[in-house]
């Protein structure tokens, strides 16, 4: 959904948007911005803490940080170097109904971007030392929430609000629940969310793509 402030720059600007669905049926959103020297690329993942079974509660979020530890093409480090290099921003964020992945960069370094925005999600290892090692980074996560006040307040009333509901579970799930996740469930809920959206915004061609 649009908020009022997109609602505006919509209507002040309609020929810089442009909305595309590839054959697969992923859905492409594009805002052209020529005054600028930097884009920015999203790709949102529809799954989240929402479409969680119970005993799968905080696979996405995990998932999430497992596809910068290395893919069929490069490691973590050089993963990290690629981006690095070029001055971008290569990240991602879970939330309750999405997971989102993206990268920002100069316009010049658009197609390194997009190539490694593809290698992460396309050709991801999900080593098992690496969902080891990313669960107990997991834990500290959690170990954070619990002494934030200001975040765990959230979890609190999520609870409250829906309760025995998905969307009142915790984004970053339990601790017995992820520690019992294994790498074949990674793999088949991973390779199960196919529904997604790609958002380009800043300094870019249409005929680049």
């Amino acid at each position: 959904m649009i908020g009022g402030e997109g609602r505006d720059r919509v209507a002040e600007r309609p020929e810089a948007y442009r909305k595309t669905v590839l054959p697969g049926g992923i859905r492409v959103v594009t805002e052209a911005l020529a005054h600028v020297r930097s884009v920015a690329v999203g790709i949102w993942v529809e799954t989240g803490s929402r479409v969680e079974p119970v005993e799968r509660g905080g696979i996405s979020h995990l998932i999430e940080h497992l596809v910068f530890k290395g893919t069929e093409n490069r490691s973590a480090e050089e993963i990290a170097r690629a981006i690095d290099s070029v001055g971008g921003q290569l990240d991602a964020f879970t939330a309750k109904e999405h997971t989102c992945f993206y990268v920002s960069v100069l316009d010049e370094h658009l197609e390194l971007a997009t190539d490694l925005l593809a290698d992460v999600l396309l050709r991801s290892r999900f080593a098992a030392d690496d969902i080891e090692r990313e669960k107990a980074v997991v834990f500290q996560e959690m170990k954070m929430v619990e002494d934030t006040p200001d975040d765990l307040v959230h979890d609190l009333f999520a609870e409250r609000v829906w309760p025995g509901h998905p969307l009142g579970r915790p984004i970053l799930g339990r601790r017995e629940v992820v520690e019992a996740l294994d790498r074949p469930t990674i793999l088949g809920h991973f390779r199960a969310s196919s529904r997604a959206f790609t958002c380009t915004r800043g300094r870019w061609s249409r005929c680049r793509w």
